[in-house]
């Protein structure tokens, strides 16, 4: 079973202004009213091969 890609974590997906396509992926250049990763999966029939975790913002390191 292919692993189910997570958009939330994905440095390339981001929220839109627009009702209709809120969702975007600026790796596959597209807006989309489903999870990104979804609609490449549905076109291709391929797990999205763009995901890089996002880097998280500031906060302190803990290595605990």
């Amino acid at each position: 079973m292919a692993r189910r890609i997570n958009c939330f974590k994905c440095r390339h997906f981001y929220i839109t202004w627009e009702r209709y396509f809120q969702r975007g992926c600026r790796a596959h250049d597209m807006k989309t009213m489903d999870i990104p990763s979804a609609v490449v999966f549905r076109i291709s029939g391929l797990e999205c091969q763009s995901f890089e975790p996002r880097e998280k913002k500031g906060g302190i390191k803990n290595d605990n």
